[in-house]
């Protein structure tokens, strides 16, 4: 998976295949342990339900290091 920065970074990926259509896919961030799980259709294949992992993981990376917005009433 490769960041804005220009950077590579790895990416760990598993699946679990169950026995009905759906797959539940966890990619985790083994820098920081992050991780992230969805579950996806089965037909998708392998390549593509990757690709939305580390999508979502990506996301989730770069949405932690955006500063906390603070509720203000005032």
């Amino acid at each position: 998976m490769s960041r804005n920065d220009g950077q590579q970074h790895e990416v760990l990926i598993e699946l679990f295949y169950t026995s009905s259509r759906s797959v539940k896919v966890v990619a985790i961030d083994p820098i920081t342990g992050t991780e992230v799980v969805m579950v996806g259709d089965r037909n998708q294949g392998e390549t593509v339900l990757k690709q939305l992992a580390a999508q979502k993981l990506h996301y989730v990376l770069n949405k932690n290091k955006e500063p906390a917005k603070k509720d203000s009433i005032y």
